[in-house]
This record gives structure tokens, C-alpha cells and sequence, in this order.
């Protein structure tokens, strides 16, 4: 198995476009009324990041810690109270792009308070300049 990942590294590049997590389970105090922000609330994050370089061997060195990004992700939202997911949003994806070597990042916030509907979401979506 390991000359076969060796002659297929000689012949292609490895390219990572995107690492997605679906449905990251985060609390967060959030609501625009005091009293909605003073208990916390399961919202969920999707969080799509473009890595600046891709593995070249199956070595976590050469890629992004997904579950460093998830727990970056978790404590930035468990940080403050907010009002808005808006500010969620970019919080979180400002926080990525500061401290892991990504280009993009897109952060889908969902929250599960509107009746008659699944959920409401913003996504932010930042390049590192």
C-alpha cells in the first residue's frame, strides 16, 4: 500500500480544494431580547475552509487539524453573548483565518427559533488579505 501512495504521489499533485465540517453542535447565548440571551442555545455551524497547501504525504503537518478548527470555532462562539448570528458568523470565520494557514472560509450559522421552519442562517464568507 505504501509504494502504491508513493507512485501516485510522483505522478499527481496532491490538491486539497476544501475541507468541510456539516453541523458542528455549539451553545451559544444569542437573541436580540436580554432574556433570550441569558440561557444558552444549540445552533449549529458549517464550516467550509480552503487550506493555503495541500498534504503532500499522510502526514496531518501538511494540511489543516479539523478538530482544531472545531474547537477554535466552539470557543469563539462560547466567548461572549451575542445578538445577532450575524456577528457569530464573523467572529468565527475571522478567528480561522487569524490562526490557521487558510486562504477562505465560509461559516453557515443555523439557529432553531423561527416556527414553522427548520432554521434560520447567515453565512459569512472572508478571504485572508
Amino acid at each position: 500500500m505504501a509504494s502504491l501512495r508513493r507512485s501516485i504521489s510522483r505522478k499527481f499533485r496532491a490538491v486539497i480544494e476544501r475541507i468541510h465540517i456539516e453541523q458542528l453542535k455549539v451553545q451559544a447565548h444569542v437573541g436580540v431580547p436580554a432574556d433570550e440571551r441569558s440561557q444558552p442555545q444549540r445552533l449549529t455551524l458549517n464550516l467550509t475552509f480552503w487550506p493555503r497547501s495541500s498534504p503532500q504525504q499522510d502526514e496531518l503537518a501538511g494540511t489543516v487539524n479539523y478538530s482544531a478548527v472545531a474547537r477554535t470555532a466552539r470557543e469563539t462562539v462560547s466567548r461572549h453573548h451575542y445578538k445577532l448570528i450575524e456577528t457569530i458568523g464573523e467572529e468565527v470565520a475571522a478567528a480561522l483565518l487569524q490562526q490557521f494557514a487558510i486562504n477562505k472560509v465560509e461559516v453557515e450559522v443555523r439557529k432553531f427559533v423561527l416556527p414553522d421552519s427548520d432554521y434560520v442562517s447567515v453565512t459569512a464568507v472572508r478571504e485572508a488579505s
